[in-house]
């Protein structure tokens, strides 16, 4: 369901912006440069900034939540269509080499294979830049496509591998190193005139219908007003790659040279203008909010609606391993009051496709971000008694810990934990129970061990 709404996102918003930029742009130039170029201008300008993207939701802590899953994956659509714009205007068809390609698809088990070896944080850095620059943006340039479209194909490939966050992660330095140079190209590129200044504020200025645009179309996805209005104020910057197909359309003579100072402004002051806004959203998020037209509880997205726990007593974050065996021992020794009642208990995740693969086998399971903000206002009234914090990643079970006690749970609280730091912090806050994972696991090997009871070494071979 994720996936329909990041790809009717991304087309309507393109259509639209493309469109409303065009008109912007035609009516200020369309003397001189002709409606030809001003949809060139307008489709460059229609997608948003990955990297400004991924810096808000790092701000707000909010990179795993519904929106922003919904943001990150309608820029890079976006992104892609500003490429294949590329193809179209360069002038300069593929070679017949470029079928070859394809062997990229086999060729991702090789790479997934060298990826699961390597440990290091500055491996994962210099495996990502390679796989991006080698079979990526040289492979694709060689055989007549946009070198930039290779390094995306590299990086969709790798992204269901179990290694991609660590690899994400690993290039946070590497992108805003790339953002710094962003803004030091624009200012080498000396003072724009006056005609490109102006149409480069003009650009700027229509940063806010942007926003509003995607706000609107995320409220006819049924989106809750506020992911609505944070995902409309993250999208808000054009994208970087909007300068790329600006410099093609110069030299292929369908944009004049002062486009491609314009366009440099526009970019670099919509990135400014939506850092601005967004460390100051809380406000505009809840003033627009009331100015929507509420959404009925059952019509809203299912990751959107809210949870009712009526029946539930006991709430299990995190389905990996441990949260998994600790719902089926849950689900076998608690009854369920009466026939035809919800199970007792009830399973969180944040990944859609586990969700869907383990509710189609009968697990009573929701998805749900317990580190996100939003997942705590769906949830409805019940009579939880306890809740199980089995989420594997580092520090994750400590975030839903400070919702629990922010919200004023009154029940039990057991958690795994991975490290002792971090089990002496759950303990000093107050949690019921805290399993270490690891000692727990040696408790239990332990226990099973039956030891004789005849003198020690009775039985045991000498190894003469």
């Amino acid at each position: 369901m994720s996936r329909r709404v990041v790809l009717g996102t991304a087309a309507v918003t393109m259509v639209a912006l493309t469109a409303l930029t065009a008109l912007v742009v035609g009516v200020g130039v369309g003397h001189t440069a002709g409606w030809g170029a001003a949809l060139v201008v307008g489709f460059a300008l229609a997608s948003s900034s990955t990297i400004v993207i991924m810096k808000i939701l790092e701000e707000r802590d909010d990179g795993s939540a519904h929106y922003g899953r919904i943001a990150v994956g309608t820029s890079i659509l976006q992104d892609t269509g500003s490429i294949v714009l590329l193809i179209f205007i360069s002038g300069q068809a593929p070679t017949p080499w470029a079928l070859l390609l394809v062997l990229l698809w086999p060729a991702r088990y090789l790479a997934g294979w060298v990826l699961s070896r390597i440990s290091h944080r500055e491996m994962y850095t210099l495996f990502g830049i390679t796989a991006a620059l080698l079979p990526g943006y040289e492979l694709f340039e060689i055989v007549g496509l946009p070198g930039t479209l290779g390094s995306l194909v590299v990086g969709a490939l790798l992204a269901s591998h179990p290694s991609a966050q660590d690899l994400a992660q690993s290039f946070r330095p590497v992108q805003e190193l790339f953002l710094v140079a962003f803004f030091v190209s624009v200012g080498a590129a000396g003072l724009p005139g006056t005609g490109a200044l102006l149409m480069g504020l003009a650009i700027i200025a229509l940063v806010p219908l942007r926003s509003a645009v995607y706000t609107a179309v995320l409220w006819a996805m049924r989106l809750r007003h506020r992911s609505a209005v944070l995902t409309g104020l993250a999208v808000g910057s054009y994208s970087e790659p909007a300068l790329v197909v600006a410099g093609v359309g110069v030299s292929q003579g369908l944009l004049g040279s002062q486009w491609l100072q314009a366009l440099s402004l526009a970019v670099a002051g919509s990135f400014v203008l939506a850092s601005v806004i967004n460390k100051r959203s809380g406000r505009l998020v809840q003033a627009v909010s009331h100015a929507l037209p509420d959404h009925a509880p059952d019509a809203l997205h299912p990751a959107e609606a809210p949870v009712d726990l009526t029946g539930v007593e006991v709430v299990v974050f995190g389905m990996g391993r441990v949260g998994r065996s600790t719902y089926r021992r849950l689900v076998s020794q608690l009854p369920r009051h009466g026939e035809g009642a919800a199970l007792p208990v009830l399973a969180v995740d944040s990944d859609t496709d586990k969700v869907q693969d383990l509710a189609a086998i009968g697990l009573n399971i929701i998805e749900g971000d317990a580190t996100d903000t939003d997942f705590w206002l769906r949830l409805g009234a019940g009579e939880v008694r306890a809740a199980v914090l089995a989420m594997p990643e580092p520090g994750a079970n400590l975030q839903v810990l400070d919702w629990i006690e922010r919200h004023g749970f009154a029940g039990e609280v057991v958690a795994v934990a991975r490290f002792d730091d971090e089990a002496l912090e759950m303990h000093e806050r107050g949690v019921d129970t805290v399993i270490n994972v690891y000692q727990g696991v040696g408790a239990a090997l332990a226990d099973a061990v039956t030891l004789p009871r005849g003198p020690v070494g009775a039985g045991v071979p000498t190894g003469r």
